[in-house]
């Protein structure tokens, strides 16, 4: 199974989330259900905007300690440029 490190929006332009996981499916699906308590959950942030998949951890950990070190501008140019209209690519997984 991929892994993938994954960016989570509350709306366009809105709170972002990095993540890293071995389960990209089931991770979102947790974000969404709320099963876990912390950021996400706090601020609503559960639509998939942005994910890349890698087939080791290393480097899905060392892509999103890079993601999280960028400036918000480049985060949301990022998104744009593969998703310009925000959508939730959950439903497409």
């Amino acid at each position: 199974m991929s892994k993938a490190v994954y960016i989570l929006a509350s709306k366009p332009k809105g709170t972002l989330y990095i993540g890293v996981t071995s389960n990209l499916k089931q991770r979102i699906y947790q974000h969404k259900a709320h099963l876990t308590d912390g950021f996400t959950h706090r601020y609503n942030v559960c639509q998939l905007v942005y994910f890349e998949l890698f087939e080791d951890m290393y480097h899905a950990i060392t892509r999103e300690k890079q993601l999280k070190n960028w400036h918000r501008k480049w985060k949301i140019n990022l998104i744009e440029e593969n998703n310009p209209e925000w959508l939730d690519l959950y439903a497409n997984l």
